[in-house]
């Protein structure tokens, strides 16, 4: 059955039907549970600053808009909680590299010789960044290409 999606914050909300599992993961769970900015219906949301409802049913013939939304609501089941909880329990869990330095130079050369860091959770990284906390000096973001493996 697909799925019928709702973020809203206090300003701004988009609705979209008929998502298929696999589009559920990819466009909301999977950003969702990673606590990170993510576009959805043309939008930027924050999963801190939003709310999230997930309803399951029947494909709707309305794409969009009020009516189709009320149309979900009636014919369908709120299953964000069971979602959400999913998602948490498969997602990988997502870390972060902490340096302590008294410049990023020295922060870099410590990287480097693969000393001085600490591992903790993203969350707690993107608190602090996101937070603006002001002993946070600099964020480095290393992305792995495609088809490259990260060394073990």
């Amino acid at each position: 059955m697909p799925f019928h999606v709702e973020i809203s914050s206090p300003i701004n909300r988009a609705r979209v039907l008929n998502l298929d599992q696999a589009d559920l993961w990819e466009r909301v769970l999977g950003p969702w549970v990673a606590a990170l900015p993510f576009e959805f219906a043309d939008e930027e949301w924050a999963p801190r600053e939003s709310r999230l409802t997930i309803l399951e049913g029947p494909a709707l013939q309305s794409a969009n808009g009020e009516e189709g939304w009320a149309d979900a609501l009636r014919a369908a089941e709120d299953v964000t909680r069971e979602k959400l909880e999913v998602a948490e329990a498969s997602a990988p869990a997502q870390t972060a590299l902490m340096v302590e330095a008294d410049s990023v130079a020295t922060a870099l050369e410590a990287l480097r010789a693969g000393r001085a860091t600490q591992q903790i959770p993203w969350s707690t990284a993107a608190d602090r960044v996101s937070s603006r906390d002001p002993e946070v000096t600099a964020v480095i973001l290393v992305v792995k290409g495609p088809g490259e493996a990260w060394p073990l």
